[in-house]
């Protein structure tokens, strides 16, 4: 009786979340490391990077709702030069190891030149992803 419960409970906070946010979402404009590095120098902007595999659960629940808030999408589609990326796929294992990363998702927030400001590793709501974010932007440590 309590698992019903609590998957019910689940369920209800899943589909709540998806309600509140709409069709707003991040824009993942990079596809790529280098692409990020180019856009970023460009745009003189900081790159969040979400580091996430495909089999990972968190990362696909960011997706579907911290992605997806309307507040969270139009700060870093102002702010950043956002990448997802797949830390399984191409030369992104050799960036995983270079970022010591050990779970996913992971995400990072570096400079034009790549360099990691901030870092967080697993799920993360809304409100926490923003203070993250402003964070990052307040340290100043060069685009």
């Amino acid at each position: 009786m309590m698992k019903l419960l609590l998957k019910t409970l689940l369920v209800l906070l899943f589909v709540g979340a998806l309600a509140q946010t709409g069709k707003a979402q991040i824009n993942f404009t990079a596809t790529n490391w280098q692409q990020a590095l180019k856009q970023a120098s460009a745009q003189k902007k900081l790159i969040f990077i979400d580091a996430y595999a495909t089999w990972c659960g968190p990362c696909k629940m960011l997706k579907a709702t911290t992605f997806r808030d309307k507040q969270v999408a139009e700060y870093f589609n102002k702010n950043f030069v956002n990448a997802a990326l797949d830390m399984e796929q191409g030369n992104n294992p050799s960036l995983a190891q270079q970022w010591g990363m050990r779970a996913y998702p992971t995400l990072i927030i570096c400079n034009s030149k790549g360099e990691v400001i901030l870092n967080t590793v697993g799920y993360i709501n809304a409100k926490d992803l923003m203070r993250f974010a402003q964070d990052a932007l307040a340290s100043k440590t060069g685009i």
